[in-house]
């Protein structure tokens, strides 16, 4: 009864745009409202294409970024060979869309999401819906729910120092192989792996070394696939903090790239290979909020705290008033420190902030609102994904 439940709510709900019966402007928006140029979001998609294409690579976005529909069906409309979800629930949404070409990303081993996962999937094999496994647990329970009509695509998930999903075993690597050959209605497509602690890294040179090692470090577990027979249609991994760096892997098929497309201050804030900052790509997403009160000269209160931006370590950033400081006040409130700038904040006024960290901080909206090139918001694109978190 609790599987139904919960899936018919997640099939309910609307992913269609919602059209607007007149344009607003940024500043006619209730606040704290999440704010997406659409311009700059459908340029961050194709930079990335084509810089992955140009090194004989595909790119697999991954929808924990938007938790949106509508935006995946852009991202494959570019040429994304599939999307990514990081649960189940995220891809049961991007299914009830229309969408087919799907990894999901995390391993499932309950009985209770197997059975929502057997429910979803189209009965025989012409879809490309994935899943990734680590253990037998997984795969055996994932026998038991599947239907006899019914095929998926598996890649193992292997892992090297991250310590989070994956397996590391030469023998249990076997094991699992020697399973999957031996039933018709689990498919071996390939591998995953990531190591998105090496994301972050503040120093490139460290990133890019220990990027490449993990991957080579891999090679034996290749020699291992290719000596019993085992060819891997799919080898994906990486993301956004080292996206130019995995091109080097030749044995990659894929990069599962997600806050390219919003660019958050935690990535701008690493330094690439020639610069300072990480600034290939341009801040699409920004949280509107109005402020609210003056406590005291010097310093401004606005309507957007940890409700509205999620951050694991940096603060929200304004781009468009220099010399203004955004300090938490709560989950309701942050405050502005003007600093000695000529800045004039006034109650009243809109602001808007670069998220700290992208992927959860839209988990805390319901919608985008879409600005378009006029500077006009005609539309919001809900966030189906919102709460997705099975």
């Amino acid at each position: 009864m609790s599987t139904d439940f919960v899936l018919s709510r997640l099939l309910d709900k609307p992913s269609a745009p919602i059209q607007l019966t007149e344009p607003v402007a940024v500043s006619g928006l209730p606040t704290p409202a999440l704010v997406l140029e659409r311009s700059i979001l459908q340029k961050n998609i194709d930079s990335m294409r084509d810089f992955l294409a140009a090194k004989g690579k595909g790119f697999r976005p991954h929808s924990k970024t938007h938790k949106c529909p509508i935006i995946a069906k852009l991202q494959m409309e570019a040429g994304a060979v599939g999307v990514c979800a990081a649960k189940l629930s995220e891809a049961v949404a991007l299914i009830n869309s229309g969408l087919t070409e799907i990894l999901i990303t995390s391993p499932i081993v309950s009985k209770s999401k197997l059975k929502i996962l057997n429910k979803v999937l189209p009965i025989g094999s012409d879809h490309d819906i994935n899943i990734v496994l680590d253990s037998m647990i997984g795969l055996e329970g994932l026998l038991e729910c599947l239907d006899a009509d019914k095929v998926i695509g598996v890649l193992v998930d292997l892992d090297i120092s991250m310590a989070r999903t994956g397996l590391r075993s030469d023998e249990d690597l076997m094991r699992l192989l020697e399973k999957i050959q031996k039933t018709d209605r689990i498919k071996f497509k390939g591998i995953q792996h990531y190591a998105g602690y090496l994301m972050h890294l503040d120093n490139y040179g460290k990133r890019k070394e220990k990027s490449l090692n993990a991957w080579q470090t891999l090679e034996d577990k290749f020699l291992i696939l290719e000596r019993s027979g085992f060819s891997c249609e799919i080898v994906t991994g990486g993301g956004t903090g080292s996206y130019d760096i995995d091109v080097h892997v030749e044995r990659l098929t894929d990069l599962q790239v997600g806050s390219y497309i919003f660019m958050d201050e935690e990535y701008r804030s690493i330094p690439t290979q020639t610069e300072s900052r990480f600034t290939e790509f341009t801040p699409s997403l920004t949280v509107a909020c109005t402020a609210i009160s003056q406590p005291k000269q010097g310093m401004i209160t606005v309507d957007g705290g940890y409700k509205a931006f999620a951050s694991d370590s940096v603060n929200p950033v304004c781009d468009e008033i220099e010399g203004v400081d955004f300090h938490f006040a709560g989950d309701e409130h942050g405050v502005l420190v003007l600093g000695d700038s000529d800045t004039s904040i006034r109650i009243g006024d809109v602001v808007r902030f670069v998220t700290p960290h992208c992927d959860p901080t839209v988990n805390l909206h319901d919608f985008y609102w879409i600005l378009e090139e006029d500077n006009l918001i005609h539309s919001c694109w809900p966030i189906v994904g919102r709460g997705c978190s099975w």
